[in-house]
C-alpha cells in the first residue's frame, strides 16, 4: 500500500503549514528560509517524560533511554528532511537541546553525543547550529566532532571561556546579557556593555555578536540598534 504524502495529502505539519503561507511575504522582503529547525533528542524526551523524570531514569533505566532516544534522533532525522524537501531554500540546520547542560560528561558522551551526532550527520547542509544556553561547559569540547559549526549559548560563559573549550573550532554567537542588558538596560548600558565585550576579546575569529540565548520579549528598537550601531563603529563591520 502506498504510504501517503503529506506535501499532496493535506497532512503537513502546522509549522509547515505557517511558513508556507508567509513565504511568499518572506522572499518578497528579500530573505529566504534557511534553517530546518527542531528541539534535540533529550529535550523531546523530557517533555515527554518529564525533565526530573528523565534525568533519574538516565541512571535507573539507561537501556530504556537508549532505546527511547533512538526513536526520537529517527524521527528527527526525518522531520529535518521533511523540511528541506518542503522548502529547497533551507541550507542549515538549527537544534535546540538545553537539557545536555543539566547532565555530566559521562552522560553527555553516553546519552548526548552519539544521538546529536546521528542528527547532524544526516543533512548534508552548510550551517549546523546548535542552542544550548543552559551551562555549556561539559558539551563544549565535543561540538565540533558531533558535525556542529556555530553554537548559541547562554551568557553564564564568556566567549573567551567558549573559545578556549571548543578550541576555536566552532563559530559563537553571542554573547550578551539578552535580559538584563538588551532588554532591560538603557541604550547607555547596551553601549557600555557591548564595548567592554569586544574589548575582552583578543581573537575576534569565528565569532557572531548578538545576545546569549534567545531574544527575549518586549526589546525595544532602539535598544537592538544601538546594539548594532556600537559593533559595527567598534569592528569596522
Amino acid at each position: 500500500m502506498a504510504q501517503p504524502d503529506p506535501r499532496k495529502d493535506g497532512l503537513l505539519p502546522f509549522v509547515i503549514k505557517r511558513l508556507q503561507h508567509w513565504q511568499s511575504e518572506i522572499e518578497h522582503a528579500g530573505h529566504k528560509i534557511r534553517f530546518a529547525v527542531a528541539r534535540g533528542p533529550l529535550n523531546i524526551a523530557s517533555f515527554l517524560m518529564g525533565t526530573t523524570e528523565f534525568l533519574l531514569a538516565l541512571s535507573e533505566k539507561p537501556e530504556q533511554i537508549h532505546q527511547l532516544l533512538g526513536i526520537i534522533a529517527d524521527f528527527l532525522v526525518e522531520w529535518m528532511k521533511h523540511q528541506r524537501a518542503c522548502f529547497p531554500s533551507i541550507d542549515g540546520m538549527l537544534i535546540l537541546d538545553d537539557i545536555i547542560g543539566f547532565i555530566g560528561e559521562k552522560d553527555f558522551r553516553a546519552f548526548g553525543q552519539p544521538y546529536l551526532k546521528r542528527i547532524y550527520a544526516s543533512q548534508d547542509v552548510t550551517v549546523k547550529f546548535f542552542h544550548n544556553d543552559a551551562p555549556c561547559k561539559v558539551s563544549a569540547p565535543y561540538l565540533a566532532e558531533i558535525g556542529i559549526n556555530l553554537l548559541n549559548f547562554g551568557f553564564q560563559h564568556s566567549l573567551n571561556e567558549m573559545k578556549a573549550w571548543t578550541g576555536n573550532k566552532i563559530t559563537l554567537l553571542g554573547n550578551l546579557p539578552p535580559r538584563d542588558v538588551l532588554a532591560d538596560g538603557t541604550p547607555e548600558d547596551i553601549q557600555k556593555t557591548t564595548t567592554e565585550l569586544i574589548a575582552s576579546l583578543p581573537d575576534r575569529s569565528r565569532l557572531i555578536l548578538s545576545c546569549g540565548g534567545g531574544m527575549p520579549p518586549e526589546v525595544s528598537t532602539e535598544n537592538i540598534r544601538v546594539f548594532i550601531t556600537t559593533v559595527k563603529a567598534l569592528t569596522g563591520a
